[in-house]
């Protein structure tokens, strides 16, 4: 039995039904959390829904194993859906301690065959979704000064050739988990971001291609091996917030982004004395101002602007 437990904690997983979030859910009952099992029940896409299969078989699952869940089938792209999912957490556990936002869809496509709808479809799942469910939690955090959530990024911020929408989305989390982190001041509420490197029917683009995937992957590119991490970013003594965190096969790692010392032209040592550097000054630095060597990790806006003005004579 694991040393660190979840016994007397509400957690709701969006998405819940299949593949991630479905490890998701399972690992944090098997830990003594309750759950709230949400799923659409809709496509890979994000369209339809209707299909309660997928959220019953996990709460039927749990529960056969001793756990207490409640499946929840709401779309969270909507205001009302994202509270029903803290409504249905309230109403049959009591309250509410854990979010954890996995509801996502993928739309293939990249310029110049994308257009803005691309962006909209992966903006209403993945951004809207998460902000839905926090923004109807964050009272109940507030309340009883406790909370943990967790936002579903992705190192598909980092590019395929035709993920232009899903990137955009997932790198929006970092943002978010971000802002929220420097506005909740001192209160004990954490919001960091899971990273998850798996096998499921997400990464396919055609039906065909899921069961490839399916049929090939192996033991470590399962869901359950990125579950862990978010089963202690959930957990009370979690006391990090604002990070970002990646974890598939065995392997768990932070992700961070982080700003270079770069280079600081001669004249701007003053405010009242500084003169305008030119485009030769920054094509003869380039090198310089993209050595990594010396980078900082900021954790807010401010923590950024002492550094990066640091050169400045007052």
């Amino acid at each position: 039995m694991s040393g660190l437990r979840l016994d007397g904690r509400v957690a709701a997983v969006t998405g819940a039904g299949r593949g991630i979030g479905r490890a998701y859910a399972l690992y944090l009952a098997e830990l003594g959390a309750k759950v709230v099992v949400n799923d659409l029940g809709g496509s890979t896409r994000g369209q339809g829904a209707g299909d309660n299969a997928p959220a019953g078989e996990v709460v039927n699952q749990i529960q056969a194993n001793g756990g207490e869940a409640v499946a929840n089938y709401a779309d969270v792209s909507t205001e009302d859906g994202g509270r029903s999912v803290i409504d249905t957490a309230t109403q049959e556990f009591g309250t509410i301690d854990i979010l954890v936002n996995n509801a996502g869809n993928m739309v293939w496509g990249s310029l110049p065959e994308a257009g803005i709808d691309v962006i909209e479809a992966h903006w209403a799942v993945h951004v809207r979704g998460a902000y839905n469910t926090i923004h109807a939690a964050w009272p109940i955090f507030q309340a009883k000064n406790y909370g943990r959530v967790v936002l579903t990024t992705s190192v598909g911020l980092f590019g395929l050739k035709d993920n232009v929408g899903y990137a955009t989305a997932k790198a929006s989390m970092i943002g978010l988990a971000n802002s929220i982190t420097v506005s909740r001041g001192r209160a004990d509420i954490n919001v960091n971001c899971i990273a998850p490197n798996a096998v499921t029917r997400l990464a396919a683009r055609t039906e065909e291609e899921a069961q490839q995937l399916k049929a090939a992957a192996t033991n470590a590119m399962d869901p359950a091996m990125v579950a862990p991490m978010v089963a202690y970013l959930a957990h009370e003594s979690c006391r990090v917030s604002g990070e970002v965190f990646v974890a598939g096969a065995g392997r768990f790692a932070r992700l961070f982004v982080a700003v270079t010392p770069g280079y600081v032209h001669p004249s701007s040592q003053t405010q009242t004395q500084a003169k305008a550097p030119t485009i030769d000054d920054i094509a003869a630095n380039i090198n310089a101002i993209t050595d990594e060597a010396g980078y900082y990790v900021p954790t807010s806006l401010l923590d950024w602007t002492g550094p990066f003005l640091a050169h400045l004579k007052r």
